[in-house]
């Protein structure tokens, strides 16, 4: 095909073009939003399983955690209070995720990673400075905006950057990020839960300046996408970034698709109320069933509350620490597997292989805390090769997630979603993500106390509800050109009673050699 685009055997369009330098440095650069993520979710376990920071701050579930009134293990850090200290940050960032979706619409990616950083280093200085439950909640507030920015924009940025055979690889890479931070934050918080003096938390919280830093100052030196500059009137410049990253001269049919989609997108005034049309219904589903699940997984329950959760079960204060420390090392090498293989077994594949993974997972850990606590949850604490035995379990159950719906959770929203509606979609996919976040961090500790080991078989029931889901109704979604994703759920056998040949711009129609095949169950 002439113009820089031809048709590969399994019929899906490949532009020219390869991976360049220039690409690789950028998705780098904007992945670090997040680090942000990331290490929010490791320090706030760690931080509120310190006794310094519990005595400053919440002395009754100090009082607890000691045992002078509450005997169970389940129950020992019960606290709306503690946990609205979690989760304050996650409904802080669902609502700025509607703001962070008109400033990428209107004033691009970059400029939204910009204030993001910005925010979420305020947030850390006041955290870091805090003297009272109000402090904390503000700076968990500002924290929230920025996370809330980062990942409405950064998604966006790496897929639209990346080639279309590698974007599952480039994107994960945030996914990546997100695990750094984690594992950095629980490195640091094992550390710093040994300074004398009872501020380790201090520094805990303070650190978050530094991924903040390293999102603000990067994204200065970033370009803006190609699909955000023709969306923003720049059709010029924007064939010249494409050019750039792209490594050739031979990006007619590319930037082509990108116009056309472009002009679909500008008929397009309300972009909202469009978002609801019965051509969007597929996009509008997903955007709020993947993010839902990636959080009724309950890998929250182990990231945001693992120095508590080992606690909860037996572990002394160091081990619980140390045990946060050895799954977060296993979910960052484990995200390694699914930026290799994303692009190479699809998307299909890594989610039900996962899911089918974590199902197993928690269904042994139930046994586990079962037959040690029982249902009252009074036991000593664990023995050696009991501790080591649950650890492995959960391990290989963050590893299913970090393969699987972990980096896919981001992935797969992103690149599904029409130039026209983009924005919306990732916001809503950020909102959904964030609502069930908040919802999981906030009940969590009180479910521990309530349900018991049975916390696990709850999140497992979902586990199996959503592997179903994505079995019927995920079209495989591995290198194909996200203007043309349109075409795969086109030919879902599912969703294409809800899109016609009318509803493909007419830019991206293909003859009968191009078809896009079922690609599906």
């Amino acid at each position: 095909m002439a113009g820089g685009a031809i048709v590969s055997a399994n019929g899906n369009k490949q532009y020219a073009g390869k991976m360049t330098a220039y690409v690789f440095w950028a998705c780098i650069v904007a992945s670090s939003g997040g680090l942000i993520f990331g290490y929010d979710i490791g320090i706030s376990g760690g931080v509120t399983s310190m006794d310094s920071f519990l005595k400053d701050f919440f002395p009754n579930v100090y009082r607890k955690e000691k045992g002078i009134h509450e005997t169970s293990q389940y129950c020992k850090f019960d606290s709306q209070i503690l946990t609205l200290f979690t989760s304050s940050l996650y409904l802080a960032a669902l609502c700025a995720s509607f703001v962070a979706s008109l400033m990428t619409r209107r004033y691009g990616r970059k400029i939204t990673m910009l204030w993001g950083g910005i925010v979420f280093l305020a947030g850390a200085v006041i955290n870091a400075a805090a003297v009272n439950v109000s402090m904390l909640i503000v700076g968990r507030i500002l924290l929230g905006v920025g996370v809330g920015f980062a990942n409405q924009s950064v998604p966006l940025y790496l897929s639209e950057m990346a080639p279309a055979k590698l974007r599952g690889m480039l994107n994960i890479v945030f996914q990546l990020m997100i695990t750094v931070g984690i594992l950095a934050a629980n490195v640091i918080n094992y550390f710093t839960a040994k300074i004398h003096g009872g501020w380790g938390w201090r520094v805990g919280l303070g650190g978050a300046a530094v991924p903040a830093l390293i999102i603000t100052i990067g994204s200065l030196f970033l370009p803006d996408t190609p699909n955000s500059l023709v969306d923003r009137g720049h059709s010029n410049e924007a064939r010249a970034m494409l050019v750039k990253i792209r490594g050739t001269q031979d990006v007619d049919e590319e930037f082509n698709d990108l116009v056309a989609a472009s002009e679909a997108s500008k008929q397009v005034k309300h972009p909202w109320r469009n978002f609801r049309q019965r051509k969007y219904r597929p996009q509008l589903i997903m955007s709020f069933m993947i993010p839902a699940f990636q959080q009724l997984t309950g890998i929250n329950v182990i990231m945001f509350y693992a120095p508590v959760l080992f606690k909860t079960i037996g572990f002394g204060a160091d081990a619980s620490l140390m045990s946060a420390v050895v799954t977060g090392l296993v979910n960052v090498l484990a995200t390694f597997v699914s930026i290799a293989i994303a692009d190479k077994v699809g998307r299909r594949f890594l989610f039900l292989e996962g899911g089918t993974q974590m199902i197993i997972c928690q269904a042994l850990i139930t046994g586990l805390i079962a037959h040690k606590f029982g249902w009252n949850g009074v036991a000593t604490n664990l023995s050696k090769g009991y501790a080591n035995v649950v650890v492995a379990v959960i391990c290989i159950y963050v590893a299913g997630f970090a393969w699987s719906w972990g980096p896919l959770g981001w992935l797969v929203p992103s690149e599904i979603f029409p130039l026209e509606i983009r924005s919306a979609g990732q916001s809503v996919n950020v909102s959904v993500n964030m609502l069930f976040t908040f919802i999981v961090a906030q009940i969590f500790l009180t479910m521990l106390c309530h349900l018991k080991y049975f916390l696990f078989v709850f999140f497992g029931v979902f586990v199996v509800i959503m592997s179903i889901f994505i079995y019927f109704f995920l079209p495989e979604t591995k290198n194909i050109p996200i203007e043309e994703m349109v075409l795969v759920w086109r030919k879902h056998r599912f969703w294409s009673k809800y899109i016609t040949e009318e509803d493909i711009p007419a830019g991206l129609q293909m003859g009968p050699a191009k078809e896009v095949p079922k690609n599906v169950v």
